[in-house]
């Protein structure tokens, strides 16, 4: 095998700063495979867009006879599965595509690596499949609960967290069934540089530098631990590096924080950061009707990967939040592109078939 890598999903929020820190840190030969949806976004590539050691291509991990080819050419030593449907308040309102991508996306890739891997013969032992999944697998929380470890059962409460569910149970299955050497990831809620305006933090931030209401779910009193996203990226090397062949690593911030609390702060830098006017950006704040089955908390229990593999994060939600409001200031045209839909045109000038 080769030293390449095959990213799924590359150009969504996490994938493309995964790939953009594996590059910085002296690994060669990146493969980022991603269907361009609406979140998959090149521009966030584009400081290695002339790089020797990176290619893109535009496929669709359900397509088979696509990945057969890519596998059968490139050689990976290793696939890092992003590319999912990841966003709850459209999964409610559409859950098919989710479905779609998230298990029969996942089932196709794996029957793909199962046959790449099984013609590798010896030479596969160094073979890993990492699939990144999320801490919504595990349902929610009470206020006092204990946070979620590896062997928290699957209890999850939404169409998105199902579909993850089903996608994370796929890849077990194929580890313990056929023997494929996987790997599997699962965060807490992440943030930073990159992410589409739909999300909390990155919404806020926009929402608060336009003068435009905040709204807040319920009472604001949603309990989420947050983790900064090039924390977790490298994290996830980590554990392609040294995790153990079919084992489940939690990855979190050990930053629990209220959805309201965390509103308030992001008012409060961008008052700092952009000036504030006549009253304090606090009072754009509005609560509205809570959506349909809102886990109440998250926390996870990073301490196996912390014990394992000796890894920490390094950001707290103090300093990586500065950082990620910053950014927002300072990249005002990467997010006209993605709110005005330049970005969606100029795809299709680009990539249309």
């Amino acid at each position: 095998m080769e030293n390449t890598i095959l990213v799924t999903g590359g150009a969504g929020f996490i994938g493309s700063n995964f790939i953009l820190q594996w590059l910085e840190r002296g690994h060669s030969q990146v493969v980022n495979l991603d269907k361009l949806t609406y979140a998959g976004n090149l521009h966030n590539l584009k400081a290695i867009e002339d790089n020797r050691g990176y290619e893109f291509v535009r496929g669709d991990i359900a397509e088979r006879e696509r990945l057969r080819d890519l596998l059968a050419f490139r050689k990976p030593r290793a696939i890092v599965h992003f590319a999912a449907e990841s966003h709850v308040d459209r999964s409610i309102r559409g859950p098919e595509e989710f479905v779609r991508t998230n298990i029969d996306g996942t089932f196709a890739l794996l029957e793909e690596a199962r046959a790449y891997w099984s013609g590798l013969g010896q030479g596969g032992d160094g073979f890993r499949f990492l699939h990144v999944s999320t801490d919504e697998v595990y349902g929610s929380l009470n206020l006092n609960d204990p946070p979620f470890s590896e062997s928290t059962p699957y209890a999850p409460n939404s169409p998105y967290a199902a579909s993850k569910a089903a996608s994370d149970h796929l890849v077990r299955a194929y580890h313990h069934t056929y023997g494929l050497p996987t790997l599997t990831t699962n965060c807490s809620n992440n943030y930073g540089r990159f992410q589409f305006p739909e999300k909390l933090i990155p919404l806020m931030i926009l929402n608060a530098l336009n003068g435009k209401p905040l709204p807040v779910y319920g009472d604001g009193q949603n309990v989420r631990d947050w983790l900064y996203v090039e924390d977790h990226c490298s994290a996830i090397a980590t554990v392609l590096e040294r995790g153990r062949v079919g084992q489940t690593f939690n990855i979190g911030g050990w930053n629990e924080k209220r959805n309201l609390d965390i509103v308030q702060t992001i008012c409060d830098i961008v008052d700092e950061m952009a000036g504030r006017g006549a009253s304090s950006r606090r009072e754009l704040i509005t609560f509205v009707k809570d959506r349909p089955g809102h886990d109440r908390r998250y926390a996870m229990d990073a301490t196996k990967i912390e014990r394992e593999l000796d890894w920490r994060p390094k950001e707290t939600f103090e300093t990586g939040i500065r950082k990620t409001v910053q950014w927002y200031l300072n990249n005002k045209e990467w997010v006209h592109d993605v709110i005005s839909g330049s970005y969606r045109q100029w795809i299709e000038t680009h990539y249309s078939s």
